[in-house]
């Protein structure tokens, strides 16, 4: 898996970009079942971008975090605002973990009614 991380607007400090991969790095174990029997690496590249609106705000800075996960035959998407960039970045993860189950489990329930469709003897 491939950790790509943008920013805009932001200094780029080694220790955001740390948190940020170790945050989005925790997504292998959700994606690893995708990947091929023939192949020892994930199929998937993260694109991650952090960025701050920008700076006529009154009450403080707002910043995004957006994810982007390729995966074989679907792009997943994930986008977060918060007062705190790490809140943003947590909540973009949360977010992108529950459309890799979703993703995951639209996978496994279209093969499980095929299986029933051919066991009951009526394959279309």
């Amino acid at each position: 898996m491939k950790v790509t991380i943008k920013t805009k607007n932001i200094e780029s400090a080694d220790s955001l970009r740390e948190f940020a991969e170790e945050k989005f790095y925790a997504l292998k174990k959700f994606i690893d079942v995708l990947k091929r029997e023939e192949e020892k690496n994930t199929l998937a590249e993260v694109l991650v971008e952090l960025e701050k609106e920008t700076k006529h705000h009154r009450k403080g800075d707002i910043f995004w975090a957006k994810c982007k996960i390729q995966l074989p035959g679907r792009i997943l998407m994930s986008k977060s605002k918060s007062d705190d960039l790490l809140k943003a970045v947590v909540s973009a993860r949360d977010e992108m973990k529950m459309e890799i189950e979703k993703y995951k489990f639209k996978k496994t329930d279209i093969r499980r009614r095929e299986q029933r469709r051919a066991k009951r003897g009526r394959i279309e």
